[in-house]
């Protein structure tokens, strides 16, 4: 499972940024999170950042995603400037159901790709009962 953290500022900085067309953060790193059978999808926006940027460490069941968006050098004169650059990063909180040490990532066309798998110890699982006194017989029910 996903959990969420709050931001209470996340409403305020969007709706800022509708009202005054400009932005209150330094950068921004959308996500979509998803579960198809066994495993949960999560991919962030950060398109125009390079590969050698993104960082991802887990530490007690928070994931936090860095990456750079680096400010183009160069004799060159600006004309529009509207795309964040600099350093940001994102948190969540992962539950205690996912497999934390086989987190894949991947990297194509301005997505990074999580796949996080569903942990062993989650998964259902059958029990078997025994009848008492009566070994030879033997129900099976899940769990």
């Amino acid at each position: 499972m996903l959990l969420r953290t709050t931001d209470p500022f996340r409403d305020l900085d969007r709706l800022a940024q509708q009202v005054l067309g400009t932005t209150t953060r330094p950068a921004v790193m959308p996500m979509d999170a998803w579960r198809e059978g066994d495993r949960f999808f999560i991919e962030f926006d950060l398109p125009g950042v390079a590969k050698e940027t993104i960082d991802l460490d887990v530490e007690r069941n928070v994931l936090t995603v860095r990456a750079e968006r680096i400010q183009r050098e160069g004799d060159w004169e600006r004309l529009a400037s509207e795309r964040p650059k600099g350093m940001f990063s994102r948190q969540l909180v992962l539950g205690d159901n996912l497999d934390l040490d086989h987190i894949e990532a991947a990297y194509a066309d301005g997505v990074l790709r999580l796949v996080v798998p569903v942990a062993e110890k989650a998964k259902p699982r059958k029990i078997e009962v025994a009848l008492e006194g009566n070994d030879q017989e033997r129900t099976a029910i899940n769990a």
